[in-house]
């Protein structure tokens, strides 16, 4: 035993000795050193920055390919592919100064190709640059993006539609982990925070084949902040306030790292009183209070690296039930009110075969949510609880040709603890297998993948679970006892093939063309499949259909792009069939005092897209003007008009970049003038929507004062104290107006 200890301590140790390494020199066109140049690789998340001569270096790297970003403010980012790592290799890099937009590396699609090469268009954002348009919450950012919308309730609550589509249609990714939630109400917001996350891409149609079911519509994709560079240590606190909530947003986080070792940790609290309309006085019980904690560990070494990361985040919220009502600057949450809690835990582990590896990703989800009707009882208590995997084997590369074969999988409880019952105790559990290829040659590029899934769902009848607790006393069986219609037990299996077929190719050194195909699928979820009771987050009496069908969807999507220094173009297309698409349909009846809902099929279609520019005029180079339009209708197959479909839009920026001397650096100053049309195309039960126009201004940058430096933001969002009401709205049935103007400062400090 002791030789083979000796033996396995020897073979170990060689392992870690066996290392790569790759070290240059990055400069600019005249051949000087630029210093402080940020070196990364994604893939292994270990960064790092050029000294005083412009060279980096990186040990301890595994046998393969990868791809190596360097940035540095003013110039443009170059991603070089290293082929094949050996003991010593070099690469040396030339910058040159920044044109427009950055080519950035696209992890959320299987290949992670750099957006320009990659078949699909992706919107990328980060976090940053949607935090400087000042808005108060992650969802509010995305919305800035074309093609994204929120259905909102107030300030607290945010629930993504991408082209249309929204609820469990639109897949949320953290840490690498599909996210479960109770995604599918609309009053349940994201339960997540921009604080600890790096930045955010967008899968605008279906990704079903990258992610099974649920991903019809498209997909958030969150990138969490990266680890410090090797052999450093940071610590970092930025406060943001919020003059209309009377809001405050502190976060403060330290990482650190080695060549092998990487740690971060990041705490954020955020509380906010009621929130005030335009003109007038506040939305009595908008208010909320929210605590995220973020923290990771990573390891690589010449074989693997592997990275786990815990997320907490709690929400405590209040539900605007009674409109404007008692005026207050409270920040506690009165009754009715609700409270998640969420927990993911995630491991991302890359195992290295020199010329193919394996990816795979785990995560467990813990989401529970309550909701209090009057005191400290919560009368909603729902624990679901997901374990999900995602394993990803890419095979060697042949020349230039790509192929990734994967499984992923699902396994779901939900469990109710109330003594009202929203869905049933159930239990879900999906499987998928697929396969992609990628084929390059010239600049075009053309994909192709195909994909198999299967989802049981099986649910206990409300009479089994209370039969469950006849060895209970009286008084014990009367605390679990549910209230409301009995609810039959169901048992429903779904199956479903997926494709799509990607090419992209440039006509010209200007002129980028995509084009895709693609279906995708959703089975129904618990509510649509059971619901049979009072829903309160909307105030309806829903009734489900236990024998719904699964929908189905082809979506095609059209891309152009053009752009050369000083001037971008893009326009996007595209067209999506659903097959028995579900919705809800009023009744004319009334049950409990609440109007009577159910759900129904149909099939429907969408169509729409997007287009804007990004001009940068010479000589002015420190003047941007950026415009974006966006449309979607959705129509039923029998011609009346979808509920939820976002108003147009026309989004106008106008930006100036500056640097005052040696003290403020990085500045910037905007004007952004944001029209909303008016929404006429409504369903049988909406009512039509006015248009509006927001104007913000925005102003910040990186101030130097003696040794200090911090960054700071200052905006000001519906500066006219514009009255109005988003079509999207959850509370434009009750009247309610959205925010009304809004102060936000911002500070940024790097200890």
């Amino acid at each position: 035993m002791k030789k083979y200890i000796i033996a396995l301590f020897l073979g170990f140790s060689a392992m870690l000795q066996a290392q790569n390494a790759v070290s240059g020199t990055v400069t600019d066109v005249s051949n000087q050193p630029i210093i402080g140049a940020s070196v990364y690789i994604p893939e292994l998340h270990k960064g790092t920055t050029t000294d005083a001569d412009g060279k980096f270096a990186f040990k301890n790297l595994p046998n393969g390919s990868f791809r190596i970003a360097f940035s540095y403010v003013g110039y443009k980012t170059i991603n070089q592919w290293i082929e094949k790592l050996i003991k010593n290799t070099v690469v040396n890099i030339s910058m040159e100064t920044a044109v427009l937009e950055i080519d950035e590396v696209i992890v959320s699609t299987p290949f992670n190709k750099m957006q320009s090469q990659n078949v699909m268009k992706v919107e990328h954002e980060s976090i940053e640059s949607l935090q400087q348009k000042g808005t108060s919450t992650l969802i509010e950012g995305l919305a800035t993006i074309p093609g994204v919308s929120q259905i909102s309730t107030g300030t607290s609550i945010g629930k993504p539609v991408i082209r249309g589509l929204s609820g469990n249609r639109v897949l949320v990714y953290s840490q690498g982990v599909r996210i479960e939630n109770q995604q599918f109400g609309a009053e349940h917001g994201l339960g997540l925070n921009d604080a600890g996350v790096e930045s955010v891409e967008v899968i605008k149609g279906p990704a079903s084949l990258l992610y099974g079911s649920d991903a019809m519509g498209g997909v958030l994709y969150f990138n969490p902040e990266k680890f410090a560079d090797a052999h450093t240590f940071k610590a970092n606190f930025n406060q943001k306030y919020f003059s209309n909530t009377l809001g405050s947003n502190a976060s403060m986080g330290v990482k650190t790292s080695t060549d092998n070792w990487k740690f971060l940790a990041r705490g954020t609290y955020n509380t906010h009183s009621d929130y005030k309309i335009g003109q007038g006085d506040r939305v009595t019980n908008s208010r909320y209070n929210e605590t995220d904690f973020k923290t990771g560990i990573g390891y690589n070494n010449s074989k693997f690296s592997s990275v786990v990361r815990y997320n907490f985040n709690k929400l405590d919220l209040g539900i605007p039930e009674e409109g404007i009502a008692e005026q207050t600057y409270s920040k506690d949450p009165e009754s009715p009110r609700q409270e998640v809690d969420n927990h993911l835990l995630s491991l991302n582990s890359v195992i290295y075969f020199g010329h193919s590896k394996l990816d795979v990703d785990l995560g467990y989800i813990s989401n529970n949510r309550m909701e209090f009707e009057d005191g400290n009882e919560a009368s909603l208590d729902i624990l679901l609880n997901t374990y999900n995997y995602n394993t990803k084997y890419h095979l060697p590369k042949m020349g230039q040709f790509e192929a990734v074969l994967g499984v992923q999988g699902m396994h779901q409880t939900n469990k109710n603890w109330g003594e009202e019952f929203l869905i049933p105790d159930a239990t879900t559990n999906d499987f998928g297998v697929f396969g992609t290829a990628n084929y390059e040659w010239g600049t075009s590029v053309l994909q192709a993948g195909l994909r198999f899934d299967n989802r049981n769902l099986n649910s206990l009848a409300r009479e089994a679970e209370e039969e469950e607790h006849h060895d209970e006393t009286e008084e014990e069986h009367d605390e679990h006892e549910h209230h409301g219609a009995d609810i039959d037990a169901l048992s429903r299996s779904f199956n479903s093939i997926n494709a799509s077929l990607g090419y992209k190719t440039n006509l010209s050194e200007t002129l980028v063309l995509r084009m895709n195909v693609a279906s995708g699928f959703r089975a129904p979820n618990l509510a649509e499949l059971t619901s049979n009771g009072v829903h309160h987050g909307t105030n309806r009496y829903e009734i489900g259909n236990a024998n719904l069908k699964m929908e189905q969807n082809v979506q095609t999507d059209i891309n152009l792009e053009y752009g050369n220094t000083h001037f971008e173009f893009f326009v996007n297309g595209f067209y999506n069939h659903i097959n028995n698409y579900i919705y809800t349909s009023p009744t004319g009846e009334q049950l409990d005092d609440n109007d009577v809902f159910e759900y129904i099929q149909n099939n429907a279609k969408l169509y729409g897209g997007e287009v804007g520019l990004h001009f940068h005029p010479h000589p002015l180079d420190w003047l941007h003007y950026e415009t974006s339009f966006e449309t979607v209708t959705g129509k039923k197959q029998n011609g009346d008009y979808l509920p939820l479909i976002p108003a147009n839009n026309w989004n106008n920026t106008i930006r100036t970049e500056f640097k005052i001397k040696n003290w403020f650096e990085e500045g910037f100053a905007s004007l952004n003038v944001n029209t909303t049309f008016n929404q006429n195309n409504v369903s049988g039960f909406e009512t039509s929507s006015n248009g509006y126009t927001l104007v913000n201004l925005g102003f910040g940058g990186k101030v130097k004062w003696g040794k200090t430096t911090f960054n700071v933001n200052l905006n000001g969002n519906n500066v006219f104290d514009k009255k109005y009401i988003a079509h999207l709205s959850r509370l434009k049935t009750d009247g309610i107006p959205n925010i009304g103007r809004n102060i936000v400062l911002g500070l940024n400090f790097n200890l």
